[in-house]
């Protein structure tokens, strides 16, 4: 019987992802499917379920940065939001718990789009993850108020989980790359939250405070990123067993309608809310697309709030408002860039005036070349042009990397490769060279198509992961394309034949 399930959500899922949309949205389809033909929930798919929303939580802790989530616009825009539209929403569900489960946004979707683009670390990425992880907070809140059960007098012990962080950390360290990783990830996962359960708190809170215990770790991405698959594995059994669950029936089709309509304001307001921060359009424009659909965690807490007898609609009317708000949100999210350029003058007519947090740089100071990502290639690109006796300049969308160069001196400043008003206004009179030291090739393409549309006509040098890459950057102007991974092996062979050679002679010489 798993089997069949298994293969069915492979199915619809890969249909899903062929059409554009997140594959969760196929797999509450096959539960729809399954429920349909007479299939129900098993004990075995709940506890997967339950897994893979501890796992969910649990990586939400490790993401857990006191510094992200104090931000003023963190605080401010996200909590503002919450509120307004968790009061727009309640006059349709007549349930204050429900309207705030309505106002989250999707943590796995919006992560996803963003680890996809790789823009996980850009401005407009991290007040998105920020925002997410507030509610996140808020959600976990509601599943501890309407999830608990009554409190055992040991949990006051709780208090004293800051003191395991050291020994957490030690265990950490020793667990390797592979699958020890995992498997302790896993275990302090389930650990925190059956620790939790037993004392009458909610497990999800649990396994969030034990993520959050490595939080800032230098091993606490590595260990997300290892977990990353394995949650994502589990947390089908938990769409599926939601589509198993109900089905269907019962679908109140008006109240879906009202709350799939009221979802396309979540990323005005946002927007709106941005814009009264003091940030530019353009990020609160992309981060309002990300941000723009509901959440699972919507559905975690109305099984909460459907065993406490306290869900005032369905849970098939529910998972299929998520997952039909996740089909509408994805492709604008993909497609922000490109929307926003072709909505920037009205826009811009919309920002504050004076200067922004966010600001980009339209001078180069004399630079002669700039370099556009400021990673481990763009960073060595730097070094070597300045040592040879030109002018670099740097440019990166995460916040953080332009600090740690700046502090080590370097003439690095905030700026997107895939921003056109950067390129609109950027000055580059001067420049012999620009590096696209960039991951995603359509930050690459882009910001090559706006340099020679701006006439640019020096040399416009780029990195190529994957030989299929090749076409398309020479097409939208990249004369230069290097391969890192490729010619770093073949210096690598250079310098070994170049050792072998010095060996000889000095063999030869000594005989």
């Amino acid at each position: 019987m798993e089997a069949l399930w298994v293969a069915l959500a492979f199915t619809l899922g890969l249909l899903a992802h062929r059409l554009g949309l997140p594959p969760l949205v196929g797999y509450l389809g096959a539960g729809f499917l399954l429920h349909g033909l007479g299939f129900r929930e098993t004990a075995f798919l709940a506890q997967a379920a339950e897994i893979g929303v501890l796992l969910l939580l649990f990586s939400v802790g490790l993401k857990l940065r006191l510094k992200d989530l104090l931000d003023p616009r963190v605080l401010g825009v996200g909590g503002a939001h919450l509120l307004a539209f968790a009061l727009l929403a309640s006059l349709l569900v007549g349930s204050l718990p429900l309207a705030l489960a309505l106002a989250f946004s999707s943590t796995v979707l919006v992560a996803k789009l963003l680890e996809d683009k790789k823009e996980l670390t850009t401005y407009h990425g991290r007040l998105a993850i920020g925002i997410l992880v507030l509610q996140d907070l808020v959600a976990v809140g509601l599943l501890g108020l309407y999830g608990a059960k009554e409190v055992s007098p040991w949990a006051g012990l709780l208090l004293l989980l800051p003191l395991l962080r050291a020994g957490v950390g030690w265990l950490l360290e020793r667990s390797g790359h592979e699958e020890l990783l995992v498997l302790f990830g896993l275990g302090l996962a389930l650990l925190g939250g059956e620790g939790f359960r037993q004392v009458g708190l909610s497990p999800e809170l649990g396994a969030l405070l034990s993520g959050a215990l490595l939080a800032g770790h230098a091993k606490g991405a590595e260990m997300g990123r290892a977990l990353w698959s394995l949650k994502e594995a589990f947390l089908v059994a938990f769409f599926l067993e939601i589509g198993m669950r109900q089905g269907l029936q019962g679908v109140e089709f008006g109240l879906l309608l009202g709350l799939l309509l009221l979802s396309l304001l979540k990323a005005p307001l946002f927007l709106a809310l941005f814009l009264l921060s003091g940030l530019r359009a353009r990020t609160g424009f992309v981060a309002g697309l990300y941000l723009g659909n509901y959440s699972e965690f919507a559905l975690i807490v109305g099984v909460a709030l459907g065993k406490a007898g306290l869900l005032p609609l369905g849970l098939g009317t529910l998972a299929l408002l998520v997952a039909l708000s996740m089909a509408l949100s994805a492709p604008l999210a993909r497609a922000s860039h490109t929307l926003y350029k072709r909505l920037e003058p009205f826009l811009l007519r919309l920002e504050r005036p004076g200067r922004h947090p966010d600001q980009e740089p339209e001078r180069l100071d004399r630079a002669t070349a700039l370099v556009v990502g400021m990673g481990r290639t763009g960073g060595a690109v730097y070094r070597v042009l300045e040592a040879r006796g030109e002018r670099p300049f740097g440019l990166d969308a995460d916040p953080e990397k332009v600090e740690r160069h700046r502090a080590k001196g370097r003439r690095v400043l905030y700026g997107d490769a895939e921003d056109p008003e950067l390129w609109e206004r950027l000055d580059l009179s001067g420049l012999k060279a620009v590096v696209l030291a960039l991951p995603d090739l359509e930050a690459k393409l882009l910001a090559a198509r706006w340099l020679k549309e701006r006439g640019f006509s020096g040399v416009l040098a780029a990195t190529s992961f994957h030989l299929e890459e090749d076409p398309a950057l020479r097409a939208a102007g990249v004369n230069l394309v290097f391969h890192p991974f490729r010619e770093a092996g073949e210096r690598l062979a250079e310098r070994v034949l170049e050792e072998l050679a010095i060996m000889g002679e000095v063999s030869h010489g000594r005989s």
